[in-house]
């Protein structure tokens, strides 16, 4: 065994003195392409992110407010997420100009080059065309510097915009002195509620000379507060040639007092002193993991990725430990420091098995302020941002986090209190958990994305499961380990795919390419490999090594191309392995669990030299707050995570000759290629899987076998079972008009054929290990049409919203608000028209067509429906015409029925109805953009 132990200060000084690791960090990388990070200055999970904007209008490649792809700059925030799928942030916007000032982002914003452009960790400077203005950035923790440099005389202008990006709630500017003013800015975006308060500061006394407020009172420059929520102001001084301003922003989320106290983190006015102090900051945290290696091309993209990892969660308290709570309450940490942005869904898989092992502190204090938000906010963190719960993704990953740690040794938390707070996730009702525990899967009719849902909290379970075991909780465990086997309810083993279920049966046609609303951005190929908590169990599932293997072939080897829904998440595809998004990233390193180690090496060597570069595109997709950074960092040290809650890492061949982790204990371990990993439980995979005990296996549920889930006047009923070896009996019972106490019978193979509207229930009984073991109940609802009608639709509904075909129109079966569950039909670019064939002419007076509304995905209601009646089927009569009156830009989703009550009685046997598209969508919608056309979503239409 090779290692070493070292004196963790003598390694940090020498790392400041020679190493001098930050230069080898590239902030660029990433903000070409879909990576979507930022290269402005911030320090190690840093409050402040001080960075140029150069998007304001929430483009999805503009998360991070800034694109390499652009040429303007609008302004320099100082807050910025790192690689999101989703835009906020940009708080405190600042930009310098000069003359006449501007309040408006055309006119302020200026032009820059590239050429004119550094970023480093901890700096970032530009030139700024229009006035030749040079701007320089650093930051501490909690305060952003500026340095601008006046290169030409005149009068230099500060704009302050509070209107800047995202939504703002409300808007005030305190002035203090003529060198101080105070700031309180909350908005709305993807964080709902975010409460930001500043105090900047200038070098030099500025005059204020352009105001733009909506408040109620004119305002004028001699006023000491401003309100509103419109509100820019500007600041002026006369300036030489050469002349420079500097300006410091303090945050802080509590208050005006802890933004003042925030300041005291950069006393007077050296720029080159706060910069060199950020850079040993990165040297000290970069220093935790040293390697060997002369290609510099190979550093920058190591240590960038090690940065990049760095850059989040950022703390979010002041000096004096105070935070705002999920309860919008301010609080005061006691013994941890309290932290934001948790992306979770992303981040459990890599980032945080990596603190785990150079950011033990800080691990614990992000359990510590998960279980803060549960107290204060009554659930563990999914999605938080800015102490907003976004709900933003699926599962409930931060019991992922708690059980790594836990299972690791960490202390410094309240074990009782974190299995208690997982608990509490795992037992609500929502987002399809109520049905998860009911029938031991999520179906299309409970929620939408219900594979993954399904998937993940069948892994999440177990590492509940894990917590339970180091509590000695048995009954607890025992529970969660039956709840962790849930991936075999949707598992065909006739096809080895994870598949989606609708009404009791399995959803048709089903493509494995096919990325719709049943699984979360991605498709089942990339979801049929996620059972990290069970892999002996999956390989098994998938007929053995030998099977498994050739499956997981058949996925680097198709064609890498999708269907159905375009996902621009979905990119770095190898075959239908998708690097660029998280769920395929434990996907390379399971070879090893079927003695196949050299597999895995040369798929993660690929990515590895493939996917990772040092330019702007360098990142295969989004960043996604470190994970795919963390992914770099361990697998090219040789390591990775495929079950975060276990205490072992997954080993591969290291990129690097030599790595060196430095641990906070003064500790270091050397790893190179033949070294025993053992200090780091690092082992061979497939001879050291860990079963930690025996739980009860369960019997994965029945299929129900129908044509359809609404009949005319008879529908045949039969089950099946998705193991086809499994042997066994169906129970089953039919249940009509809510009847209770229906028992249920054994099934012998009878012809069961339904005449009536009922709901039929089954389950599957078989003796595992001689015992008998019953799956849990599964049930289909069946519907009798209300009448013979027929339709013929003459628009092309979209393939991914088709409710089930044209039938879907009149099965009397009603869709919801969320009709990401498809019951809803789909029509973008075109107007829906279809004729019903009422089979005989009868008198016609009431027409019903329900249309539903979602505009934040791009779904509007028809800006009127047409109703007309016809005999032949050729010649129409015109019945009515009903007019929208639903807002378009509200938020909500909402359903209306375009109801008509003709104002006489018609005659007919055809009656056509036309629905209006909404046709391009407006300026105001994040659409408009992408010169994107609104979709019309259509369900029931009923005649009377």
């Amino acid at each position: 065994m090779r290692l070493q132990l070292t004196n963790l200060f003598l390694l940090l000084t020498l790392s400041a003195l020679g190493q001098n690791l930050h230069q080898h960090v590239n902030p660029m990388i990433g903000t070409g392409g879909h990576g979507h990070t930022y290269p402005g200055a911030t320090v190690p999970f840093g409050m402040v992110q001080l960075s140029p904007d150069t998007r304001i209008d929430g483009s999805w490649d503009g998360c991070s407010g800034y694109h390499y792809d652009d040429t303007t700059i609008y302004g320099f925030s100082h807050t910025h997420l790192n690689g999101t799928g989703c835009t906020d942030y940009g708080d405190i916007m600042l930009m310098p100009t000069m003359g006449n000032p501007m309040l408006s982002p055309k006119d302020y914003s200026s032009t820059f080059s590239h050429a004119n452009e550094k970023a480093s960790a901890g700096f970032y400077s530009v030139k700024l065309d229009k006035h030749n203005i040079a701007v320089a950035l650093t930051a501490s923790t909690r305060v952003g510097f500026h340095q601008y440099t006046f290169n030409t005389a005149g009068q230099a202008n500060i704009i302050l915009d509070l209107n800047h990006r995202d939504k703002l709630l409300q808007g005030e500017v305190r002035i203090i002195n003529a060198k101080t003013i105070e700031i309180l800015r909350r908005s709305e975006a993807w964080a709902k509620d975010q409460y930001v308060f500043a105090r900047i500061e200038f070098s030099q006394p500025m005059q204020i000379n352009k105001i733009r407020s909506n408040n109620s009172a004119q305002a004028a420059a001699t006023d000491k507060v401003f309100k509103g929520t419109q509100l820019a102001l500007s600041f002026s001084k006369k300036v030489s040639k050469g002349d420079k301003i500097w300006v410091k922003v303090a945050l802080s989320p509590t208050g005006y007092e802890g933004a003042k106290l925030n300041m005291s983190e950069i006393p007077g006015w050296d720029f080159s002193k706060v910069q060199k102090a950020a850079e040993q900051l990165w040297d000290q945290q970069l220093a935790k993991i040293e390697i060997t290696e002369t290609n510099k091309d190979r550093l920058s993209i190591f240590y960038t990725a090690l940065y990049h990892t760095m850059a989040q969660p950022n703390i979010a308290q002041d000096i004096d430990g105070k935070y705002r709570g999920r309860d919008n309450q301010i609080h005061k940490a006691e013994g941890f420091d309290y932290y934001s942005v948790f992306s979770l869904w992303d981040t459990f898989r890599g980032a945080h098995p990596l603190y785990t092992l150079i950011e033990k502190k800080r691990t614990v204090d992000f359990i510590n302020t998960f279980l803060k938000q549960y107290e204060q906010g009554g659930r563990l963190p999914v999605w938080e941002l800015a102490s907003n719960e976004t709900d933003c993704m699926i599962g409930y990953h931060s019991v992922s986090v708690m059980a790594d740690a836990m299972a690791k040794g960490l202390t410094g938390f309240d074990y009782e209190k974190a299995f208690e707070a997982a608990k509490h996730s795992a037992m609500l009702d929502h987002l399809g958990l109520a049905a998860y525990k009911n029938q031991g899967f999520i179906s299309m009719d409970d929620e939408h994305e219900s594979v993954s849902k399904t998937v993940e909290y069948a892994y999440d379970d177990w590492c509940i499961a894990q917590m339970a075991m180091i509590l000695n909780k048995k009954d607890e465990y025992d529970y969660f380990m039956k709840r962790s086997q849930s991936w075999k309810n949707v598992f065909d083993w006739t096809s080895g795919f994870m598949r989606p279920k609708k009404n009791g049966g399995w959803d048709k046609p089903f493509d494995p390419r096919e990325i719709n609303n049943n699984f979360t951005e991605g498709n089942s190929w990339q979801y049929s490999f996620f059972v990290p908590q069970d892999i002996p169990g999956m390989i098994e599932a998938y007929g053995g090594a030998d099977k498994f293997e050739a499956k997981l072939d058949e996925m680097f080897n198709s064609e890498s191309k999708t269907t159905g829904r375009e996902q621009v998440d979905v990119t770095g595809l190898i075959g239908q392995y998708a690097h660029g998004n998280e769920p395929s990233h434990h996907m390379t390193y399971l070879y090893n669990y079927i003695g196949k180690p050299e597999k895995t090496q040369a798929k993660v060597h690929y990515i590895l030299n493939e996917f990772y570069k040092n330019t702007p595109d360098g990142l295969i997709g989004n960043e996604d707050c470190g994970q795919m950074s963390a992914w770099y960092v361990l697998s090219s040290m040789g390591m990775y995570s495929v079950t975060p809650g276990m205490a072992k890492w997954d080993e591969t061949k290291p990129l690097f000759n030599n790595v060196k982790i430095n641990f906070e204990d003064g500790t270091s371990a050397m790893l190179t290629e033949t070294s025993n990993k053992s200090r780091l439980g690092i082992t061979q995979t497939k001879s050291n899987w860990i079963k930690p005990l025996s739980s009860p296996s369960i019997v994965p549920v029945p299929i129900i076998l129908a044509k359809s889930k609404s009949f005319k006047d008879s529908l045949d009923i039969d089950f099946d079972h998705p193991h086809p070896d499994h042997l066994g009996a169906y129970s089953y019972r039919i249940v009509y008009n809510n009847e209770k106490g229906v028992p249920f019978k054994q099934y012998q193979g009878e012809k069961i054929t339904l005449k009536e509207t009922a709901t039929v229930e089954v389950r599957f009984a078989e003796m595992i290990d001689n015992k008998p073991f019953r799956s849990q109940i599964i049930s289909g609802n069946f519907f009798k049409k209300p009448n013979n009608y027929t339709i013929d639709i003459k628009s092309t509904y979209n393939p991914q919203y088709h409710a089930g075909g044209p039938d879907g129109l009149l099965d009397g079966i009603n869709g919801t608000t969320n009709w990401r569950k498809g019951d809803w039909q789909g029509y973008q670019t075109q107007d829906f028209e279809a004729v019903i064939d009422m089979q005989k002419e009868q008198s016609v007076s009431e027409f019903h067509s329900t249309f539903l509304q979602d505009q934040r995905s791009w779904i509007l209601m028809p800006t009127k429906v047409e109703y007309y009646v016809s005999s032949d089927n050729v010649n129409f009569t015109l019945a009515g015409t009903v007019d929208n009156d639903v807002d378009p830009k509200t938020d909500d989703n909402q359903i209306k029925d375009f109801s008509l009550t003709a104002s006489k009685v018609l005659k007919g046997r055809y009656v056509k109805v036309k629905a209006y598209n909404y046709g391009k969508l407006p300026e105001w919608h994040l659409g408009y953009p992408y010169n994107g056309d609104a979709f019309v979503f259509i369900d029931e239409i009923t005649i009377k």
